[in-house]
């Protein structure tokens, strides 16, 4: 048996770390084209093969990352949720007002939504999942829900929005947000950013509590002299 050690840097194998990162980007290259394919073609009709050929790899290496062509579809969801958990985090660490939390909630969320894996939080069926997988989207989908409803309940509680139905409002908002996942398409005339930008004003508009104007103090009325 060769007891040899191979020289340093001249290993054929690379370090832990580097394997590990290596994979983890040949996955994530994955998850990109099988997303693209799912949005254009339709998670039915795109097949694995299709994804295989664009990554000019053979079918069996993608078995080397995910066990199903579900396993692909249900990570394509982790990475949308995942995007949209980590802006929350963010947004509830800087402990604004509820309206301006709101507004940030809704940028960050519009923003996502015209992103690939953003899209996949809307556009995929669930029922395409496994009943355990559906249980986990479910349960994502709640709590972005709950994100929502807890900044316009701490806004009406500041004074920073206009008391409202929590619920309808929550659902109006986030109905408006994920059907940007369906319409919107990359290059058209407007940015990310700016629709983003655009909805934050204008979702919010309507519940934002506005500052009443102090009228004028009356003039004193002067004597005329007269009795």
């Amino acid at each position: 048996m060769d007891t040899r050690t191979p020289a340093s840097g001249n290993s054929p194998w690379l370090p832990f770390e580097s394997r590990r990162r290596a994979r983890d980007e040949k996955r994530e290259a994955v998850l990109r084209t099988a997303v693209q394919l799912f949005l254009e073609q339709g998670y039915h009709r795109a097949t694995l093969n299709e994804v295989a050929d664009r990554l000019n790899i053979t079918k069996p290496a993608l078995y080397n990352y995910f066990r199903s062509k579900e396993d692909i579809l249900f990570e394509c969801w982790v990475m949308g949720q995942e995007r949209v958990e980590d802006q929350i985090a963010e947004i509830e660490s800087a402990n604004e007002n509820g309206l301006a939390t709101l507004r940030m909630l809704v940028r960050a969320y519009a923003a996502t939504m015209a992103s690939d894996f953003g899209a996949s939080l809307v556009r995929f069926n669930v029922a395409d999942l496994s009943e355990a997988n559906q249980k986990t989207t479910l349960a994502g989908k709640r709590r972005i829900d709950r994100t929502f409803r807890n900044a316009i309940k701490q806004g009406i509680t500041d004074g920073s929005i206009k008391p409202c139905d929590v619920k309808l409002t929550a659902f109006a908002i986030l109905g408006a947000l994920n059907w940007i996942g369906h319409w919107y398409k990359p290059g058209g005339e407007l940015s990310p950013d700016q629709i983003a930008d655009d909805f934050a004003i204008r979702l919010t508009a309507d519940i934002a509590s506005r500052p009443q104007r102090r009228r004028p103090p009356k003039k004193a009325v002067k004597p005329t002299g007269k009795k």
